[in-house]
């Protein structure tokens, strides 16, 4: 039998009917206000090329490491899911049965945001009224599938029916955004910006280094096997990346560490990171060293630097070598941020034309370390709860636990930092409902006044990123 699906009105607002009620108003003022996506993985190419999404498999199974993670945690093989091996080797390519297979573990995900933002998506974009269960999976796939076949639900349009004001992607330096300029070329008014990751030219244990490093020099004209021709071509690069409308830099770096070493030493780390002689050791200080680098370079040419620390990448090494990067397998670790950033702070911290970003995967220095600093230095702005606490429970902890101390305006609003295209809005509004229901409480409870409240909605869900990312 079909289930219906209920999208509830209120949900994620509290039970309490004051605080509902007023979270509900709060919520009505900033529910339909743009989408600003300052930071996320969604793939420039889908707005180049403007070509309809597959199926509904490919839209939202294969990308999404969220969807599928849960799935292999539960013994599913990453092959049934269609999910590409680096050795060619054959995987299941037959969509329906991907589907099937994911309707059969929907379950698993009761309770965790992916539910929530799948059924926002299938709810509020495709109009689907009952629950995916093995029962209903073929109704569903077909009803996807017949609307990504109209003109509708091409990226383009998905794009403005969001009503996505701006949405920024992330490619390296080795990247000629080929995408990026296609999309420019083409006429179309939506604003699809990039931003520069460094980390296969800054991180000496990233596969590859030296032959990343070495078409980097090839790309930009500067002998890169040099200490100052290695930073040039960052210069030359970042100015490239800035040309294509980038406003910011993002580095997912194992710690928080910053380094404010000697030119000599400098030049020491980077010969034997080429030479793949670095250790461990020295491989973090070359990669604290950068953190400080791309400091330098961002006072001067204005690129917001985004530090996305405290990760274990890879860790399930058979994973990594059969599937590659960014398949769900990288865990967060406790981070240190006091010490890690003063070498950078004591150089760039009371610099008023310089923003850096912080965000963590551990949440208990929210309000131990993260919100101090932030609540002091001019140049720190904290980032939202993200990645595995991109939740309602994370959202709500990360206000809690920030504001007493770091207070609203250092921080920068939502960042929805997703791979899959239609969980943008529903991300954001998980985010715009959360927001309204912790303002709701303080104002319920006398610690701020509601019209506070009212003026506060919008800033979060829409001015502190605008401002922040510069956009």
């Amino acid at each position: 039998m079909s289930i219906p699906m209920n999208l509830h009105p209120d949900r994620l607002f509290p039970a309490d009917p004051a605080v509902r009620t007023l979270a509900r108003s709060l919520y009505a003022t900033v529910k339909d206000l743009p989408i600003v996506s300052p930071h996320g993985h969604t793939d420039p190419q889908w707005f180049a090329d403007d070509t309809p999404f597959a199926n509904a498999s490919a839209l939202f199974i294969t990308p999404d490491h969220y969807a599928f993670r849960m799935l292999y945690s539960q013994g599913v093989r990453l092959e049934d899911l269609g999910i590409p091996r680096r050795d060619g080797a054959p995987v299941e390519q037959d969509a329906r049965k991907i589907w099937r297979l994911f309707a059969s573990h929907y379950p698993l995900f009761r309770g965790t945001p992916t539910r929530t933002w799948l059924d926002h998506a299938f709810a509020t974009v495709f109009g689907i009224d009952e629950r995916l269960t093995p029962e209903s999976a073929d109704r569903i796939f077909d009803r996807i599938n017949a609307a990504l076949a109209t003109p509708a639900f091409r990226p383009r349009a998905l794009y403005e029916r969001f009503n996505i004001e701006v949405i920024a992607t992330t490619e390296s330096p080795l990247d000629p955004l080929a995408q990026h300029q296609k999309i420019r070329a083409s006429g179309w008014k939506g604003r699809v910006v990039t931003a520069y990751r460094p980390d296969p030219v800054v991180d000496p244990e990233f596969e590859g280094f030296r032959d990343n490093v070495e078409r980097f020099g090839a790309l930009t004209g500067e002998n890169t096997l040099t200490w100052p021709g290695y930073l040039a071509a960052h210069r030359n690069r970042r100015a490239y990346f800035k040309s294509m409308g980038a406003t910011s830099t993002d580095h997912g770096h194992p710690t928080a560490l910053t380094c404010d070493l000697t030119a000599a030493d400098c030049d020491r780390l980077f010969q034997r990171a080429l030479a793949g002689t670095i250790s461990p050791a020295e491989a973090e200080q070359f990669r604290g060293q950068m953190l400080t680098e791309m400091a330098r370079m961002s006072v001067d040419d204005g690129l917001v630097l985004q530090i996305h620390p405290g990760s274990m990448r890879n860790h399930n090494p058979a994973i990594f070598r059969d599937f590659g990067r960014d398949k769900g397998a990288d865990i967060p670790m406790a981070t240190e941020y006091v010490r890690a950033l003063k070498p950078l702070l004591d150089r760039f911290g009371n610099e008023r034309n310089l923003t850096v970003i912080l965000f963590t995967l551990d949440e208990d220095v929210y309000s131990r370390e993260l919100a101090p600093l932030a609540g002091h230095y001019p140049v720190l702005r904290l980032g939202p709860a993200w990645w595995f606490h991109d939740s309602p429970e994370g959202m709500l902890r990360f206000r809690q636990l920030a504001t007493e101390t770091a207070g609203f305006y250092n921080t920068v609003g939502f960042n929805d930092d997703t791979r899959a295209l239609l969980s943008i809005p529903a991300r954001h509004d998980v985010a715009r409902r959360i927001d309204c229901r912790f303002l709701a409480t303080l104002a319920v409870e006398h610690r701020i006044g509601e019209d506070e409240a009212f003026e506060l909605a919008p800033e979060l869900a829409y001015g502190l990123v605008k401002r922040a990312y510069r956009l």
